[in-house]
């Protein structure tokens, strides 16, 4: 029996996340800095609880403004609190619903910075494992945050992106490249089955690339999130497939 995890970021204010999750098997919950609130992340719990879904924490750089989604460059105190404060936050509230924290995906710049940066991934694996070594990392496969979850004792989930163009390298190309978010669910689809079947990603400029799929990521704040995962969620079930979260 194959098995996937498909996973969306919620929390995000961007009105969808009840239909999300109804299909998707991990949520990654906003922790309150790019987006959300305190009353936001609650309700977000109580749905994700609702409809059986995993709970995972997505925290971010402290930069509404942006939407998490610029670069910065903090000393490992910064990161450190930074970090902390937000899986505070949401552990906090998941004790309050009833609801148990599994793992922490970063987002945006977060995210994509430490999928390079080895010392910032490290810094990120150290806190997490800090704070909770139960707790699970969520990277993009093949990156520096995989390998650093794996150093610190971390159970690792290899993610991959229904939405998103990759370089030859294994990187999302940048949102601001033409090409780089697909908005076509027959182009995501394909995309989605290549990476599950055959463990590859055909990369913006040609190449094949190897990657790891241990969970797919249906960005919430897409405008076609909701029509790309009911998509993705009917074909997978049809060919055979559990829509389930990696056990860790």
């Amino acid at each position: 029996m194959r098995t996937i995890d498909l996973n969306a970021d919620v929390g995000e204010g961007c009105g969808q996340d009840d239909k999300l999750l109804k299909i998707v098997s991990s949520a990654n919950v906003c922790t309150g800095l790019h987006a959300g609130s305190p009353i936001v992340l609650a309700k977000t719990l109580a749905l994700a609880k609702e409809n059986g879904v995993t709970v995972g924490a997505h925290p971010s750089y402290d930069d509404r403004a942006n939407f998490g989604r610029l670069n910065q460059n903090l000393s490992k105190a910064e990161l450190v609190a930074l970090l902390t404060y937000q899986l505070g936050a949401i552990q906090a509230l998941c004790v309050q619903s009833g609801v148990t924290l599994r793992y922490v995906k970063p987002h945006g710049a977060l995210y994509n910075q430490a999928a390079t940066d080895s010392t910032l991934a490290r810094v990120l694996a150290e806190t997490i494992a800090s704070f909770d070594e139960r707790l699970a990392i969520m990277g993009l496969a093949g990156s520096a945050l995989i390998t650093a979850g794996r150093e610190y004792g971390l159970a690792t989930i290899s993610e991959a992106f229904a939405d998103r163009r990759y370089n030859a390298d294994g990187t999302l190309v940048a949102r601001g490249v033409a090409g780089a978010v697909i908005d076509d669910a027959k182009q995501a689809l394909s995309q989605v089955k290549q990476m599950i079947e055959a463990g590859t990603v055909t990369a913006i400029t040609g190449e094949t690339v190897t990657l790891q799929a241990d969970s797919i990521c249906l960005h919430g704040d897409n405008d076609h999130a909701v029509q790309f995962a009911t998509n993705i969620y009917k074909t997978l079930l049809a060919e055979g497939f559990v829509i389930a979260a990696k056990g860790v």
